[in-house]
């Protein structure tokens, strides 16, 4: 169960329809799933529509990603070494992030979206390494439309049990998960194909 203060918060977030679910997800101070979901919730009872509902959690979620880029592009390791926990990026999450971006390369900042130990923390690599705007953006908005359609309907679904999302949902991030990881390692095979292919014709 969330806790009362979570609870006042997405309430006071609701009164505002769309603008409050942008924001509630531009903070990060409570999850995206459970923001999602009490967006969820709202749609159910008729507060917002579905598709006002979509719009503002990419809007918010893309907005959330943008500012640890920019930080990532201006701050670079040592702001986030100082100030990460501030902002609930602990230094073995990010480690994993900046592992997972140099090994993978850009295709990890759609795939890790769907992987709660990097999600967030991928963007801050992506902005160090001056990764493009424009890629980084289109990738990003890629990989928040699935996610917020898919708490948007579980939030739906439970209606007034909006807030026992987070165990309700691990059913269906364990799949997610996977397919991630699937598609991941498939980008990364097919990668390193035409190399081995190229290196042998050398030889």
């Amino acid at each position: 169960m969330l806790r009362e203060w979570a609870v006042e918060l997405l309430q006071i977030l609701g009164d505002y329809g769309f603008l409050g679910i942008t924001i509630g997800l531009m903070i990060e101070v409570i999850p995206s799933e459970i923001v999602l979901g009490y967006g969820g919730y709202l749609i159910a009872i008729g507060r917002i529509s579905f598709f006002e509902a979509l719009i503002a959690g990419v809007l918010g979620g893309t907005m959330a990603q943008l500012f640890l880029y920019w930080l990532g592009i201006y701050g670079g390791r040592p702001f986030f070494d100082r100030y990460g926990k501030y902002l609930f990026i602990q230094s073995k999450h990010l480690n994993a992030a900046e592992s997972w971006f140099s090994k993978h390369g850009t295709i990890v900042i759609f795939t890790a979206r769907f992987i709660p130990v990097i999600r967030h923390a991928i963007s801050i690599p992506a902005g160090i390494a001056r990764m493009p705007f424009y890629q980084f953006t289109i990738l990003t908005v890629a990989a928040m439309i699935p996610w917020t359609v898919l708490f948007l309907l579980i939030g739906i679904e439970l209606e007034n049990h909006w807030d026992q999302i987070g165990d309700y949902a691990a059913a269906y991030l364990r799949p997610i998960i996977g397919t991630a990881l699937a598609v991941l390692l498939l980008y990364f095979l097919f990668k390193k194909w035409p190399l081995k292919r190229m290196s042998k014709n050398e030889k």
